[in-house]
């Protein structure tokens, strides 16, 4: 029988630092961990939820029914084909910690991807992003067990239905899934991507052709002086996902607001900087209570201390309408957000 601890303290499992309980909470180590799990039927008609590094989520209240902290380790090399290299990570391992394992392999792919918390297994769901790279374009494929039973499912990269920040992990199978291990798809020939803009300006301070390893140390620069470290300040990163308007909206936008920040997307909508449209609306470094919108970067939410879900969801709230006021467009929250009375 896999062991359970009950009310169980979730503020040091996340990075905004809210203090909230766990009704139920199991350390999940293996995929067959879930199976006990099944096996247990006083637990059969709890809630269940999935836990990774808890830094894409806000804890709104206590969570009721069964927390499951994914802690599935391993990072192995599984072979190559002409033109790439898999690796299979587990999803309890950390994000960061497997940009870097990846570097020190000598391969490429993931160097955009450096310094953005949480674990394997999380990304995913969120299809994180960033600096012109999303995970989308480097996963292969992924194994997830079913929360209910333990059974196994492959994802292939088409099964996860990716977009911008979302994956089907979000939408119809939402709720569902323990993801425990991904396979990466990483190329034998670096691809770099050194489009973007801050990007390409730490590079071509460098005087030299970059390397996989120069991309990465520059987005660990560029990441650590615009966001807050979570030991130091709680955050979530970005709070807000980039909203995306319609080419008539944008441009009746522009001529209202000349310095607007969009970016044309494949679709022919615009992706319009969320971090603007904050700072614009009057809100970056400004506090309601102990929590506030960063001084250095106005799309990051940050607990000053002390600060509870409510707290955090009444600033949010705060924020969206006032930029709904001024530009029209309503901000989505981009982390998770448990614990709500309504669920």
């Amino acid at each position: 029988m896999l062991p359970l601890h009950a009310n169980f303290d979730l503020l040091g499992h996340n990075t905004l630092g809210i203090a909230a309980k766990a009704q139920w909470l199991a350390q999940i180590r293996h995929p067959d961990d879930l199976v006990a799990l099944a096996n247990q039927p006083e637990l059969a008609d709890l809630p269940r939820r999935v836990l990774g590094g808890g830094s894409n989520l806000v804890l709104a209240g206590d969570l009721p029914g069964l927390t499951l902290k994914v802690e599935i380790p391993g990072r192995r090399i599984l072979g190559d084909d002409e033109h790439y290299v898999y690796v299979a990570i587990g999803g309890g391992e950390s994000w960061h910690g497997t940009v870097e394992w990846t570097l020190q392999q000598g391969l490429s792919g993931l160097e955009n991807l450096s310094l953005i918390p949480g674990t394997v297994g999380a990304a995913p769901v969120q299809n994180i992003g960033a600096y012109g790279v999303e995970l989308k374009d480097v996963l292969h494929e992924l194994t997830a067990y079913h929360l209910t039973d333990g059974s196994a499912r492959r994802f292939s990269l088409v099964d996860c239905r990716f977009a911008y920040r979302d994956s089907v992990f979000k939408q119809d199978q939402a709720g569902q899934w323990l993801i425990g291990e991904v396979v990466l798809r990483l190329p034998k020939r670096a691809a770099l991507h050194t489009e973007y803009g801050e990007l390409a300006r730490e590079l071509a301070a460098l005087n030299k052709p970059a390397t996989a390893i120069d991309v990465a140390t520059a987005v660990c620069k560029i990441r650590r002086s615009k966001l807050p470290d979570p030991a130091q300040i709680g955050n979530a990163g970005s709070f807000f996902k980039n909203p995306l308007v319609s080419q008539a909206q944008y441009s009746a936008l522009l001529a209202t607001f000349p310095a607007l920040v969009g970016y044309l997307q494949p679709s022919g909508d615009y992706k319009l900087a969320a971090g603007w449209l904050i700072e614009q609306a009057g809100w970056k470094g400004r506090q309601l209570g102990p929590v506030g919108m960063y001084a250095r970067q106005a799309l990051v939410l940050v607990n000053h201390g002390g600060a509870s879900g409510a707290e955090v969801m009444a600033l949010a709230a705060a924020v969206q309408a006032a930029v709904q006021e001024k530009f029209g467009v309503m901000l989505e929250p981009e982390p998770v957000i448990w614990g709500l009375a309504s669920q």
